[in-house]
C-alpha cells in the first residue's frame, strides 16, 4: 500500500502542466468573442450606412453613418465603400473591411481580415 506522503507533490506538477493549457484555452476564448463582437459591430454599422445611403444622395452622409455606429477607435481602421446610383430602385451597398490582429500580446500577432457589406434599395 503506497502513502500519501509519496503522493503529495504529484497534484503540483499535474497542476504545473495543466496550468499552461488551460490559460491558453482562456486567452483562445477571450480572442474568439473580441472577433465575433467585432464582426457584429461592423455588420451593424453596415446596415446603418446602406440605411442613410438608401434615402441620402450623398455618399458622405453614409459615411458618417458608418463612423457613428463604431465604437470609438475603430473609425480610422475601418475601410468604407459606399456604392450608391442615382437611379430609385437600384441597389445601394456599403462594404466595411477592418484587420485585426489576435493574439497581439502573445504572439505579436496574427492578422485577421473582417468584412461586412449590407445592400439595400435607393428610395429617394
Amino acid at each position: 500500500m503506497k502513502s500519501f506522503a509519496a503522493e503529495r507533490g504529484s497534484a503540483s506538477v499535474e497542476f504545473a502542466l495543466v496550468l499552461p493549457v488551460l490559460l491558453l484555452v482562456l486567452v483562445a476564448v477571450v480572442e474568439v468573442s473580441v472577433v465575433g463582437r467585432l464582426q457584429l459591430e461592423l455588420i451593424g454599422a453596415a446596415r446603418q450606412g446602406a440605411r442613410v445611403a438608401a434615402t441620402h444622395p450623398d455618399p458622405g452622409q453614409a459615411v458618417e453613418a458608418v463612423h457613428q455606429a463604431l465604437d470609438e477607435g475603430l473609425e480610422s481602421s475601418v475601410i468604407v465603400t459606399v456604392e450608391r446610383p442615382a437611379i430609385v430602385g437600384r441597389p445601394a451597398t456599403v462594404e466595411l473591411e477592418l484587420s485585426h490582429r489576435v493574439f497581439a500580446a502573445l504572439f505579436g500577432g496574427m492578422p485577421v481580415r473582417l468584412s461586412a457589406r449590407s445592400v439595400m434599395r435607393v428610395e429617394r
